[in-house]
């Protein structure tokens, strides 16, 4: 058996773990990470400056760098990775689920590998160049701008934006059950309610997110408006 047989037999064997803690670090902490985003952006809804000032307050917690590291990117590369091989050799499961929740199955892979290319997109134009010192805190709503106001970029990101909260409501709603937390038809019903009534709300704070970042105010960096 050669070295790569031997680690997808490994991986096979031990699936149940993986999944498990695959699904786990979709909701915690990749999941509050989502949310974390949503609130930050939302900001822009109130102007440039309350934008800015949520930036600096996230940038001025204490080791936000190692945070990042262990808290968000490291499971978000786990999670992102092992989705994508279980969204490849994953199969529709006709016998224990109904139409519509194979229908859901099926948007959660097809999300996933959206959302994972999505996020490294996003991730590149804003934290990579902020990272490179190519754009500074400061300009990130002005970046932010020039995303928002490009007709092709905005559809792009209004289609990553419903990726990824759909991605996370339906994990969340998958979440539930692999855990044993929600058993029975009738508790499923009722999180699938709960589920998608917070994928609606997540959907419509970030686009309007996204449309505030339209406004001739963050065409320029904020300290053209403050005068510092």
């Amino acid at each position: 058996m050669n070295f790569v047989e031997g680690g997808i037999g490994y991986i096979m064997s031990n699936s149940y773990y993986f999944r498990k803690i695959h699904s786990l670090l979709g909701v915690i902490p990749v999941g509050f990470f989502l949310i974390e985003h949503l609130l930050t952006n939302y900001e822009a809804t109130k102007g440039p400056e309350e934008f800015l000032a949520q930036i600096n307050w996230l940038n001025g917690l204490p080791l936000v760098l190692l945070m990042e590291i262990v808290g968000i990117w490291l499971p978000l590369l786990y999670h992102a990775v092992y989705g994508l091989y279980v969204a490849y050799q994953s199969r529709n499961n006709v016998s224990s689920y109904g139409y519509f929740r194979n229908t859901m199955f099926m948007l959660q892979r097809v999300t996933g590998v959206l959302t994972f290319l999505f996020i490294a997109w996003h991730l590149f134009e804003t934290r990579v160049q902020v990272a490179l010192g190519n754009v500074a805190h400061e300009e990130l709503g002005n970046t932010m701008h020039e995303i928002a106001t490009n007709p092709v970029i905005f559809t792009l990101y209004l289609v990553g934006i419903i990726s990824a909260t759909f991605h996370f409501t339906n994990g969340l709603w998958s979440f539930l059950v692999s855990w044993g937390i929600t058993i029975g038809p009738r508790a499923q019903r009722f999180s699938t309610i709960i589920t998608m009534g917070l994928f609606v709300l997540m959907t419509v704070m970030f686009i309007m997110s996204l449309t505030a970042f339209t406004g001739t105010e963050f065409s320029v960096p904020v300290e053209a408006h403050t005068g510092h």
